[in-house]
């Protein structure tokens, strides 16, 4: 009796999980089809579903617009860039704050996690105003130091979670032993918060990959990435669709692509220390 109660359950979780997933996806799977129709099937009522005349022109309209590989590229860079920047910054960091914590630790853990609630906006004038006087107004230098600033608290607090995790005694025996602060965190710890430490940096990078708000208002041509290529497609003439549509497929496949290979870790390192 109980193994059927328990079969019962596991089928009912299983069917829950998959309304949910297909309700997330939905989105996603109407942009992708509606990138494959015309302008008219694109905005008709009632909206058409499977059954339309499927056509490859707004991939070829966009291609020839724009210079799709640019943003990519740009996007690459930036996302990749300010991933690493603020690995190497968060993981002393993270070190720190849960080998060596203070008094004050979870205050600053707490302060940190209380900048990303502050809106964006808010302090758009005074970066803006600080890049033009620095030069570094549609850098991909600038860009890149701005993504790794709003992702670090995140970085921080994770990586902080997964080094908890760890026995200090590990890295008090390494001490013992003479390995230097450097060997100690290259040789000892990272090797062992490895699942931990590529969940973050995949979380990162996907955050980085979807930021809009900075790259729209710090970038103009030559360092706008794919969220700006996305843009281009709402003009005063009103939006097209479907070439919006194609233009947000091209856009978001290689982040899909990168989370559907690296499921498996992104996992195994967000639930890295849950089971002891």
């Amino acid at each position: 009796m109980a193994r059927k109660v328990t079969t019962r359950r596991k089928t009912i979780n299983t069917v829950f999980a998959w309304m949910i997933g297909l309700l997330i996806f939905f989105p996603i799977l109407w942009t992708i089809l509606t990138s494959f129709k015309t302008e008219a099937q694109a905005i008709s009522d009632p909206p058409v579903f499977f059954f339309f005349d499927w056509t490859l022109e707004n991939y070829a309209v966009v291609q020839e617009r724009s210079d799709y590989m640019r943003f990519l590229w740009n996007s690459v860079i930036l996302a990749g860039g300010s991933t690493v920047l603020g690995l190497i910054i968060a993981v002393p960091a993270a070190w720190s704050m849960a080998f060596v914590p203070s008094k004050r630790t979870k205050d600053i853990l707490m302060w940190m996690l209380s900048t990303k609630m502050l809106p964006a906006v808010g302090v758009l004038y005074p970066i803006y105003l600080l890049f033009i006087k620095l030069g570094l107004l549609d850098t991909r230098i600038g860009l890149t130091i701005v993504l790794m600033l709003i992702n670090l608290p995140i970085i921080v607090w994770m990586l902080y979670t997964y080094f908890k995790e760890i026995p200090g005694e590990i890295l008090e025996a390494a001490r013992m032993d003479g390995a230097s602060l450097k060997e100690e965190i290259l040789y000892i710890l990272t090797p062992m918060a490895v699942p931990g430490i590529a969940s973050t940096l995949l979380l990162n990078f996907i955050l980085a990959w979807n930021e809009a708000f900075w790259t729209l208002n710090l970038t103009a041509a030559k360092a706008a990435p794919l969220t700006a290529f996305i843009a281009s497609y709402s003009s005063p003439e009103g939006l097209f669709y479907a070439k919006l549509s194609a233009a947000s497929t091209m856009a978001i496949a290689p982040i899909l692509i990168l989370g559907w290979f690296s499921q498996k870790q992104l996992v195994r390192g967000l639930t890295f220390g849950a089971v002891k």
